[in-house]
C-alpha cells in the first residue's frame, strides 16, 4: 500500500514538472490553468495525509512558510561581470574592430539575444538538482535567495536529463512580465500602495523581500542566458550552450546567430523597433562571441569580458523646467511628491507632471524648484525626473528640497515605513486622507455613486458632514441644497445615486472600504469564495490565506481591518443606512469552464466591464493579451494588434453576439 502511494505521489510530481517545462520552456501547455491545479491540489492532499513522503523538491514545497531574518552573502564559484555599453553603430563597429585584433583572424560569428530589463541571478545545480540561488552582489559575492527563487515555478528545482555536469550553474534574468508589472500596479493603487516605477524595480524588490510567501505572489519569471561553472563542458559554442539546457528543461533567452557586425547591427535596428510587441521588458541587446575557445583568446578587463559587449537602446527624454514640487497624501496616508512641469512633448504625449517616487530619490538627484531637468517614462509608462542639469542651476535662489516633518494637509505627525522608503501620515483624522477615501469609495470600479464627485465631497469635508463611509448614507436633502452650485434637481440626483448604491455587489463594497493591498480583483475573490459580509468578518488568517490569489500579507490587512472597532463601528452603521450588499450570483453555465477569453475592439451591446462579468458568470477567464493559452478571441468593431496576432495563431475569433449565442 505505501509503495503504490509513493509512486503516485512521484507520478504526480513528474508530471507537474513535465507540464512546467511544456509551459515555460517550449512555450506549449497541454493543460488548462484549472487542469493544472486540479492535479497540483491532488498531489498536496497526498502529501498532506501521507507526510512521510514529503521531499523539498515537491512542486508543493517551493513557498517556504517561514520568512527569513535576513540573506546570507555567497561567493560565486566563477565571478559574474558586468558587461560593458555602446550606444551607436560605430562603437558596436569598433567593439567589431576589437574582436578582430584580439583573434588575428575573420572567423567568428556572434550571437544576439534580447538584453532583458531584470535582475542578474546565478543558480547553482548539484547532480540536477536546485541547491542555491544567488544576486550578482558584486560579481564576487551576492546573496543568497533560494527561498524566493524556488517560488518561481519556470525555474526548476530538479533538471531531468542524463548528461548534466554533476555541477552546474545556471546564470540569467529574473524579471516581471509586462502583464504581471500592470497587474500588481493596478492592485498598488487599488490599495493606496505607491506604484512601482517599472517592472525591473518591481523584480528586484519581489527577490529582496524576507517574506518568500509575498515574492510568490508576484509572478516573477527567469530566462536563463549563459553558463557559469560546469564540471563538464556543455558545448563548444553559446549558441549551441543554450540549446543544451534547455533539453534540461531550462527556459532560455531567444538567441539568434549574426555572421557578421553588419547583420548584428540590422538585427539591432529591427529589435528596437519591435521592442514593444516582446511580452517583457528590454532596454537593449547583447552581442557575444559565438565560440567558447575564442572567448579564452580574447579573455577580459577586470570588470567586463572582451568577448561581449551590449547595444543599450535610446530612451526618449525630454527636457523642461520644474517649477514646483507638491507632496500628495493618498487614502492610506502615503506621501508622494510629485513633479509639476513646464508642459514638454514626450513620446507622443504632452507631460505636465512627472513622479519623484520618494523623498530618498529626490536627496540623491538633489533636484530643486527651478531645476532644468531631464525626464522619460519609467518602463515606457510613468513620467519620471532621472537627472537634473546643474549647470543651469541659479544658484542664489535655489535652495534644497525638505522632506516633510509633517503632513501637509492636517499638520498631523508622519512615519517612515518600516524597511520601507515611503513616509505616511499617522493622523487617522487627516481630512486629506479622508476626500482621498472617499472619492475611491464613490468611485466607478467601487460603489459608483457617480453624483458625488471630488468637488462635492469637498464641500462636504469641509463642512464636516461626511467624516465617514456610512455618513454618505445619512446626508439629507436640505443639507445638499444648501451647498455650492446644488440646486434642488442636482441634490435629487444625488440622493438617488446614493440610494441606488444601497445593493451594490458585495465585491464593490469589499473593494470600497480602501482596505490597504485589497484592490478590486481580490474584492472579487474573496466576496465569490466567501459569499457574505459576515463570513468574511468571521474569517481568520488562515482561513484568508487558504483563497486562492489572497496572500499572508493581504489576509492580515483584512483581518486587521475587520477588526478595527473604528472599522467595524462605521460597516454596522452603512448596514443599519439600508446597505444590502447583492451576493455573488452563480455561475449560470460552465459552457465557458476553463476557457481563457480576450476581448478586443469597440462593443455595441456591452460596456467591457458587463461582457467580462458575462465571461466569468459561465466559467471562464478573462486576459489581457493573446497568446497560445487563448480560447477564444471576442472581437468588436475596429480590432487591432490582437485580432491579428490571434490569426497568426489559428484562434478561434467570434463577435459579441456569437458569444451570446454559445453561452445560450
Amino acid at each position: 500500500m505505501a509503495d503504490s502511494i509513493a509512486d503516485k505521489i512521484q507520478q504526480l510530481r513528474n508530471e507537474i514538472r513535465r507540464h512546467d517545462v511544456l509551459y515555460y520552456v517550449h512555450n506549449a501547455p497541454e493543460l488548462s490553468d484549472q487542469q493544472y491545479d486540479k492535479l497540483f491540489a491532488e498531489l498536496k492532499a497526498l502529501e498532506t495525509e501521507h507526510p512521510e513522503f514529503l521531499s523539498p523538491e515537491s512542486p508543493t514545497q517551493r513557498v517556504s512558510e517561514q520568512p527569513v531574518a535576513g540573506f546570507e552573502t555567497v561567493t560565486h564559484a566563477v565571478p559574474m561581470l558586468s558587461i560593458d555599453n555602446t550606444y551607436n553603430e560605430e562603437e558596436l563597429r569598433a567593439f567589431d574592430e576589437r574582436v578582430v585584433k584580439g583573434l588575428e583572424a575573420n572567423d567568428y560569428d556572434y550571437t544576439v539575444e534580447p538584453k532583458i530589463d531584470g535582475l542578474a541571478i546565478s543558480l547553482r545545480y548539484e547532480k540536477g538538482h536546485l541547491i542555491r540561488a544567488a544576486t550578482r552582489g558584486d560579481g564576487t559575492r551576492g546573496d543568497d535567495v533560494t527561498s524566493n527563487i524556488r517560488t518561481i515555478r519556470a525555474i526548476p528545482l530538479i533538471l531531468e536529463s542524463k548528461d548534466i555536469p554533476d555541477v552546474l550553474e545556471v546564470r540569467g534574468e529574473i524579471y516581471m512580465p509586462k502583464r504581471a508589472f500592470a497587474q500588481l500596479n493596478a492592485l498598488r493603487t487599488d490599495a493606496g500602495e505607491p506604484p512601482f516605477a517599472n517592472p525591473r524595480n518591481a523584480a528586484a524588490g519581489s527577490l529582496k523581500l524576507l517574506d518568500a510567501r509575498i515574492t510568490a505572489e508576484r509572478k516573477l519569471a527567469f530566462l536563463a542566458y549563459s553558463v557559469g561553472q560546469a564540471t563538464t563542458p556543455l558545448a563548444s559554442t553559446h549558441y549551441d550552450a543554450l540549446e543544451k539546457l534547455e533539453s534540461f528543461g531550462l527556459p532560455v533567452n531567444s538567441t539568434a546567430k549574426a555572421h557578421n557586425i553588419d547583420q548584428v547591427i540590422t538585427m539591432c535596428r529591427s529589435q528596437e523597433n519591435a521592442k514593444g510587441s516582446l511580452g517583457y521588458q528590454i532596454d537593449g541587446l547583447v552581442i557575444k562571441v559565438n565560440r567558447y575557445d575564442q572567448h579564452d583568446i580574447l579573455g577580459a578587463t577586470g570588470r567586463a569580458p572582451k568577448w561581449c559587449i551590449a547595444y543599450k537602446f535610446t530612451a526618449e527624454q525630454a527636457e523642461t523646467i520644474l517649477e514646483s514640487i507638491t507632496v500628495q497624501v493618498g487614502k492610506n496616508g502615503t506621501l508622494t511628491p510629485v513633479a509639476n512641469l513646464k508642459p514638454v512633448l514626450l513620446a507622443g504625449t504632452t507631460v505636465k507632471r512627472a513622479t519623484l517616487h520618494n523623498f530618498e530619490q529626490i536627496a540623491r538627484l538633489d533636484v530643486r524648484c527651478g531645476d532644468t531637468v531631464i525626464i522619460e517614462k519609467a518602463g515606457e509608462i510613468i513620467p519620471q525626473v532621472v537627472d537634473v542639469i546643474v549647470k543651469q542651476r541659479d544658484l542664489f535662489e535655489s535652495q534644497p528640497f525638505k522632506t516633510p516633518t509633517k503632513c501637509p494637509a492636517c499638520d498631523g505627525s508622519v512615519q517612515k515605513d518600516e524597511n520601507g522608503v515611503y513616509l505616511r501620515c499617522v493622523n487617522p483624522n487627516c481630512t486629506a486622507q479622508l476626500r482621498e477615501r472617499l472619492e475611491y469609495f464613490v468611485g466607478k470600479g467601487q460603489m459608483d455613486i457617480d453624483k458625488l464627485g471630488p468637488s462635492l465631497i469637498e464641500q462636504l469635508v469641509d463642512k464636516k458632514l461626511v467624516k465617514t463611509f456610512a455618513d454618505i448614507y445619512r446626508l439629507r436633502f436640505d443639507q445638499l441644497v444648501q451647498l455650492g452650485r446644488m440646486a434642488d434637481k442636482s441634490a435629487a440626483n444625488v440622493m438617488n445615486s446614493i440610494e441606488a448604491s444601497k445593493t451594490r455587489p458585495l465585491w464593490r463594497l469589499i473593494a470600497a472600504l480602501g482596505i490597504r493591498n485589497v484592490g478590486g480583483q481580490s474584492a472579487q475573490v474573496l466576496a465569490d469564495e466567501l459569499g457574505s459580509l459576515d463570513k468574511l468578518k468571521a474569517a481568520t488568517v488562515e482561513e484568508l490565506t487558504a483563497i486562492d490569489q489572497i496572500g499572508p500579507v493581504m489576509a492580515e490587512s483584512i483581518y486587521d481591518y475587520l477588526h478595527n472597532a473604528d472599522n467595524v463601528k462605521v460597516i454596522e452603521s452603512m448596514l443599519d443606512a439600508g446597505i444590502k450588499p447583492t451576493a455573488p450570483k452563480k455561475k449560470k453555465s460552465n459552457s465557458l469552464e476553463g476557457m481563457t477569453i480576450v476581448i478586443t475592439g469597440a462593443l455595441k451591446n456591452f460596456t467591457r466591464q458587463q461582457i467580462e462579468q458575462l465571461v466569468k458568470d459561465h466559467g471562464g477567464k478573462i486576459a489581457s493579451s493573446v497568446s497560445k493559452k487563448t480560447a477564444l478571441l471576442v472581437a468588436g468593431e475596429n480590432a487591432g494588434s490582437k485580432l491579428e496576432k490571434a490569426k497568426k495563431l489559428d484562434i478561434e475569433i467570434i463577435t459579441e453576439d456569437q458569444l451570446q449565442q454559445r453561452i445560450s
